[in-house]
């Protein structure tokens, strides 16, 4: 699975997580387009604009926010623990790195294997107060892509700001050596070929993101977030970026809410 097949069915969870919120009582909340301009670490990849469809769902123990979906064990006193499925999208197919500047970076093209997308599982646990929103999640590859695992820790502040909610929000992820080698360093069969080998190991990356949400009129609702990652020098340094360690994003969505 490769993410430029899968982008057509899918909006990153942060568009939707003010549309959970403002869930009433169990079934299908939300229904909307979106948007992601999303900048690629690859060496020569394209900058990708994707058009996506927005679908939100909560029932009282089930629930669908975009890329993520899940059960419910616990919900109350400002926390909440649930059980997630959800796609990893940092896949690349092979043809779609640049042949020059791979080159530059001393890596044949034609040698290299896909990098596919995977499907992660694992807990997710919210914690909501007066000093804002801290959310952790431990989730690990479970379609045999990576076979890697991921924990990330995120602090978010919303404030209210001329009828909008905004919220500037910071993370960590923890990227466990397998996760991080098989997306950013080089695999087994391309080194028996030649390739170099270069293995970044575990690695911890921080980001940044701010996020908006503004009703417009009792149905519809606009959701836009920019968001920068920070690329710690082993990941950076890999052949097959492009060397730049920061990342951009960009993501819009207009959704219309049932009753």
């Amino acid at each position: 699975m490769k993410s430029s097949r899968l982008a057509l069915f899918v909006i990153p969870a942060v568009l939707m997580l003010p549309l959970a919120a403002q869930a009433d009582a169990p079934g299908l909340q939300a229904v909307g387009v979106g948007v992601s301009l999303a900048q690629s670490p690859y060496a020569g990849a394209d900058t990708s604009l994707s058009l996506l469809p927005l679908l939100t769902y909560e029932g009282e123990r089930l629930f669908v926010r975009g890329l993520r979906a899940g059960v419910h064990l616990y919900q109350g006193n400002g926390f909440g623990l649930d059980v997630i499925v959800a796609g990893r999208f940092d896949g690349i197919d092979a043809d779609d790195f640049g042949r020059e500047e791979l080159a530059d970076n001393g890596i044949d093209r034609d040698l290299l294997d896909d990098r596919d997308d995977g499907i992660d599982l694992g807990l997710h646990a919210t914690w909501k107060g007066t000093l804002g929103e801290l959310q952790g999640s431990a989730k690990g590859d479970v379609s045999g892509a990576s076979g890697g695992y991921e924990v990330s820790l995120e602090y978010g502040y919303p404030v209210a700001l001329a009828g909008a909610t905004v919220t500037p929000s910071v993370a960590l992820s923890y990227l466990s050596g397998g996760l991080a080698d098989y997306y950013y360093g080089t695999l087994n069969d391309e080194e028996s070929r030649g390739v170099a080998r270069y293995r970044p190991g575990s690695v911890v990356v921080p980001s940044l993101a701010l996020s908006v949400s503004q009703p417009l009129g009792e149905r519809w609702l606009l959701n836009g977030e920019a968001s920068y990652q920070r690329l710690p020098g082993r990941l950076a340094d890999s052949p097959l970026l492009d060397g730049d360690a920061g990342q951009f994003g960009v993501k819009v969505g207009l959704s219309w809410l049932f009753d």
